[in-house]
């Protein structure tokens, strides 16, 4: 399954980039979220993973992210890994003045029979919560806002 979603942040692309790199920053714009691990001993570099932890409703969610491809400000590309599902992130950054652009190109692969399912019957609910987190970034790169006072 792939799908692209965009956001236009109203914050220069520098300052952008500076948020998003921040992992202390992610608990602001990424609900659920509870926890971090850096696993690498050059965090934010090409090759470097992470493990991040997540309450999902009522499920806890354990996941591995590895950056793929760094080659900011124009692009990061990284891939998450959980039980049944490899999600491949490609994260593109136009300058449009004092605004940036931000295109996630988002391909899940799925396997076992349960994630499989979840995908072919679910997939908007996938592209939702991926817009979600783009608007939650957005509105916290923007005006501070955090969702740990949602």
């Amino acid at each position: 399954m792939k799908y692209t979603t965009e956001v236009v942040v109203d914050v220069p692309r520098e300052e952008f980039i500076l948020k998003m790199m921040d992992p202390e920053n992610m608990k602001h714009w990424q609900k659920g979220l509870l926890g971090y691990e850096q696993l690498s001993p050059k965090p934010g570099q090409e090759g470097a993973q992470m493990s991040l932890s997540y309450k999902m409703g009522k499920r806890d969610l354990s996941m591995v992210e590895t950056i793929i491809k760094k080659n900011l400000p124009e692009e990061i590309h990284m891939t998450y890994d959980t039980k049944g599902v490899h999600n491949i992130q490609k994260n593109y950054f136009k300058e449009e003045g004092n605004k940036t652009r931000w295109i996630s190109e988002s391909e899940f692969q799925f396997s076992g029979l349960g994630m499989k399912l979840m995908g072919l019957l679910m997939p908007g609910a996938f592209k939702k919560q991926s817009l979600a987190y783009m608007e939650d970034f957005k509105a916290f790169a923007e005006k501070g806002e955090s969702v740990l006072n949602n």
